[in-house]
């Protein structure tokens, strides 16, 4: 069975009580005695990841090497956003292409982990996301900007968070560029978010790793070595099961 999506808290705070009481598990009820296995494996389970960082730094195709290597261990929670498909894009596959009125309805039902707006368009995580991806026994990857990380704070999904940078704002502009698919307007507004970008990743305690992608070679094995324990967390669920 999955690891249920939004209760780290209470399964935190529920082990914590279990910990300090010192009457042996026999003894419980049957019901608290199931409860406590279930919870305690449920936090051995592996942690969601979170990929954030600016346009141009690499995330997607550090993300499709991760995936193309591990298929079976990661899942990728496709996101919702209300910004046109890019060619090549798929509904469904790279993103959900929703109108601003189905994103906002599903913003005021709570139907959101996360979202964040830029250029005008709509990006969010929702709940179906995760919880489509963890119901397959895999880690759940988020792919998210800092607007979505800060979001992400604030509930007990408790993941890992990993930033992707840019050696430098020169490299970041020309990778832009040579994409061609952004007017000028929308690539200084990318370059601007990019560089309050670079400065939250700086802030203490937001990842728990910053890889800087100079090469894709040394940075797809910097993430891999960021995510080495939970990739063995489910490799060891995959053999038990």
């Amino acid at each position: 069975m999955a690891r249920p999506l939004f209760f780290h808290s209470s399964l935190l705070h529920l082990n914590n009580l279990l910990a300090h009481n010192h009457t042996p598990l026999r003894s419980l009820d049957s019901l608290s005695a199931r409860a406590l296995c279930v919870l305690r494996k449920a936090m051995a389970g592996p942690r969601p990841v979170v990929l954030s960082g600016p346009s141009g730094a690499g995330k997607s195709t550090l993300l499709k090497e991760l995936m193309k290597e591990y298929d079976s261990i990661f899942g990728f929670s496709v996101s919702h956003t209300t910004r046109n498909p890019r060619p090549g894009e798929e509904n469904g596959k790279d993103y959900h292409y929703v109108t601003r009125d189905v994103m906002q309805r599903g913003i005021d039902n709570g139907d959101f982990i996360e979202t964040a707006e830029f250029s005008g368009n709509m990006y969010g995580t929702s709940k179906a996301a995760v919880q489509d991806v963890q119901a397959k026994n895999l880690i759940c990857i988020l792919d998210i900007d800092m607007q979505g990380v800060r979001n992400i704070k604030t509930t007990d999904l408790n993941p890992i968070y990993i930033s992707i940078q840019p050696p430098s704002m020169a490299i970041l502009e020309k990778r832009l560029r040579d994409r061609k698919t952004e007017s000028e307007e929308n690539l200084q507004k990318r370059l601007n978010a990019a560089k309050v970008d670079m400065e939250f990743s700086k802030e203490p305690g937001v990842f728990d790793t910053i890889i800087v992608n100079d090469n894709l070679e040394d940075a797809y094995g910097k993430l891999k070595e960021a995510l080495l324990e939970e990739i063995n967390k489910v490799k060891k669920i995959n053999m038990s099961s």
